[in-house]
């Protein structure tokens, strides 16, 4: 067992073979600038692990669910405080940064699950998708509600995916905005596991005990030949998502976002 790290927003501990890391910004763990640092932390230590780990395991510590996503409301102040290009340059320095660190989750030769619950939505649903598994809780929801800004995901969502699911899915979820239960999920191949409420993370440990059982430099290779990174369209969406960003329409709904009063305007 290695000392825990204990983050603000994230905290990780490794132990018994396996990696946990465990969400816990409050109200939603809602991915800002804090939040991004430590995810960088996170993912450098990944890289720094010996051949005695086998599994990683992420979950969230809050009733809410896994995670609502990008912090907007941060993304539009700062925007707002900038200039014009310097705003631009900041929204496309942001999203290369967390694709780097999700893509060493992605490419990790260790066996990453999800573990999730309740609210499962834009950059939270995209965190469980740079996993190889994903354990829902049957109150998970999983949605990409980015539509109704005039966006689309930036967090690599899209072409995630695309890997793993069908193409007219994926259309449902973008282009709808609305959410999926975890019966829904783990129909059409995203949730690989579906338990009773609260019973999530026990059933994600116990996964990761049965990889265990099995030579790890066989899972890695394993992995790496059934799931390659679609690295030309993460370039690609960051691009399309840079230029939505700057359309008035989209600053507009933003605004009207972070001036919501309502305490999860984040919901379909």
């Amino acid at each position: 067992m290695t000392t825990p790290h204990l983050g603000q927003t994230m905290s990780w501990e490794f132990k018994e073979g396996v990696v946990e890391l465990r969400l816990h910004r409050t109200p939603c763990n809602e991915i800002g600038s804090k939040s991004l640092d430590e995810l960088e932390a996170f993912s450098r230590y990944l890289q720094s692990l010996d051949s005695s780990a086998h599994a990683v395991l992420i979950y969230s510590d809050l009733k809410c669910g896994f995670c609502a996503g990008a912090d907007l409301r941060e993304l539009y102040q700062r925007s707002q405080a900038m200039a014009t290009s310097d705003a631009a340059k900041g929204v496309r320095e942001f999203l290369e940064r967390i694709h780097s660190a999700l893509n060493i989750i992605d490419a990790s030769p260790l066996t990453t699950i999800a573990a999730v619950n309740g609210v499962v939505f834009g950059g939270g649903f995209e965190l469980a998708l740079a996993c190889d598994l994903i354990v829902a809780d049957k109150t998970a929801r999983f949605a990409f509600p980015e539509l109704r800004l005039g966006l689309i995901p930036g967090f690599g969502g899209i072409p995630r995916l695309k890997r793993d699911i069908s193409n007219a899915v994926v259309r449902d979820l973008l282009l709808t905005g609305r959410s999926f239960n975890a019966t829904k999920a783990q129909q059409i191949g995203l949730a690989s596991q579906v338990v009773a409420e609260g019973e999530v993370l026990r059933a994600a440990r116990a996964t990761a005990a049965q990889i265990a059982k099995f030579d790890r430099g066989t899972s890695a290779t394993a992995k790496q030949f059934i799931k390659p990174i679609p690295h030309e369209e993460l370039r690609r969406e960051i691009d399309i998502f840079c230029e939505l960003f700057s359309r008035p329409a989209v600053q507009a709904g933003l605004k009207k976002f972070v001036e919501s009063k309502d305490a999860q305007p984040y919901l379909p």
